[in-house]
């Protein structure tokens, strides 16, 4: 087996209003309960996402909508969040 040669697309990567797919959280080793906390509300594989807005200056919190929710995410929390663009070939 190989590992992809390319770093995952996150959630706080993508342009305002770009719609992707979640496909995993990855929390930072020195906070692993966000994992939880995400999908809890409602970051889980398969579901549509999209960054909506950002805070200024700064861009920093990101409001998303994930599904039919829209939260307010901090960049580092919205990069635990790894992506698919919709409609990427892959």
């Amino acid at each position: 087996m190989t590992q992809a040669t390319t770093a995952a697309l996150t959630l706080a990567q993508l342009a305002d209003y770009q719609s992707c797919t979640v496909d995993r959280i990855a929390a930072p080793p020195d906070a692993p309960e966000w994992h939880d906390w995400l999908e809890e509300i409602g970051f889980l594989p398969g579901e549509r996402a999209m960054v909506m807005n950002r805070a200024l200056p700064g861009g920093d919190p990101l409001v998303v909508r994930v599904g039919n929710s829209t939260f307010a995410l901090r960049r580092v929390e919205a990069a635990c969040v790894q992506v698919t663009l919709d409609g990427a070939a892959g």
